[in-house]
């Protein structure tokens, strides 16, 4: 088929791309079949990770971290708001 013609056609560069798909025919058929799927977003998140974890320079605890990362990677998380902490009114100073 297009192997036996582009192999015999005597044009090395389609010598070459049928060499190239051939190799590559499994994976080309993968992507086909899975709808395009890629691991490209996960491997972009643990990217953007690491470089927070290194440019953070280390945090005070996990939450801050976990924030800063939620924060950076656009996710739309809604935190629960921390207590308010009640004390009396502040005195003037005259």
């Amino acid at each position: 088929m297009f192997y036996l013609w582009a192999a015999h056609s005597g044009v090395d560069e389609c010598r070459r791309l049928s060499g190239t798909i051939r190799r590559w025919e499994a994976e080309v058929l993968a992507w086909h079949v899975t709808g395009g799927a890629s691991n490209g977003p996960t491997e972009a998140v643990n990217l953007a990770v690491k470089r927070i974890k290194r440019v953070g320079r280390g945090f005070r605890n996990f939450e801050n971290y976990r924030l800063r990362l939620l924060l950076h990677c656009g996710v739309d998380w809604h935190t629960p708001l921390t207590a308010r902490l009640r004390t009396r009114a502040p005195r003037s100073a005259a």
